[in-house]
């Protein structure tokens, strides 16, 4: 019997931000009861897999399985062809502060660009890549993943978005993440492409 899952239905997003969670339901076209992880005051599992879906899947078994409820998790990160796909699941501990207060991207995205001239090589090619994961309590896991290709532009520009959008210009076009409108950015994202494939899996 193929894997669905029923409109109307509780889903755990398998997260400690609550900013994600009315990201995933208007990407799950409001067809959901989406609740995060953190709102019902569930541990962050420790992200040890070396590859992002490999992530995902730990992190939404994980939330499943201590739930009972149907779990919805993601992995993303930027990778860089001239630094051998990093920083890509380290995306996020590049950006945390030694002093542990927390993460800076800014900090993060001069780090990539130094890394980039330690490297010497011109090619300045990136990629976002996203994994999302829906795990059955005590169950079966389906997870997709997908990408958006471009280049990446220093010193960073715009203020919409997050993490290392300033810096990331997708192919076909000439403003980074950091500039583009939300709804235009959405449209073409890594997310929203990893979306576009569960949606295809489950609905």
């Amino acid at each position: 019997m193929a894997l669905t899952l029923q409109a109307g239905s509780r889903l755990v997003a398998a997260t400690h931000n609550p900013g994600k969670v009315p990201e995933i339901t208007a990407l799950l076209d409001g067809r959901f009861d989406v609740v995060s992880a953190g709102a019902l005051g569930l541990p962050e599992p420790e992200e040890t897999e070396s590859t992002f879906i490999g992530n995902a899947v730990l992190k939404a078994r994980a939330a499943a399985d201590a739930t009972g409820l149907c779990a919805i998790a993601d992995d993303s990160g930027l990778s860089v062809a001239a630094l051998k796909g990093a920083p890509g699941v380290l995306s996020a501990r590049w950006a945390e502060r030694a002093d542990g207060g927390g993460r800076d991207f800014a900090m993060a995205m001069q780090k990539i660009e130094q890394a980039l001239k330690d490297s010497g090589s011109p090619d300045v090619t990136a990629w976002f890549t996203s994994a999302l994961a829906v795990a059955w309590p005590h169950g079966p896991v389906v997870a997709v993943e997908g990408q958006v290709h471009g280049q990446l532009v220093f010193p960073g520009r715009g203020v919409n978005g997050f993490g290392y959008d300033p810096i990331f210009i997708a192919e076909g076009q000439t403003l980074t993440f950091g500039e583009l409108e939300p709804k235009t950015k959405d449209a073409i994202s890594h997310r929203a492409r990893a979306f576009e494939k569960l949606k295809a899996a489950l609905f």
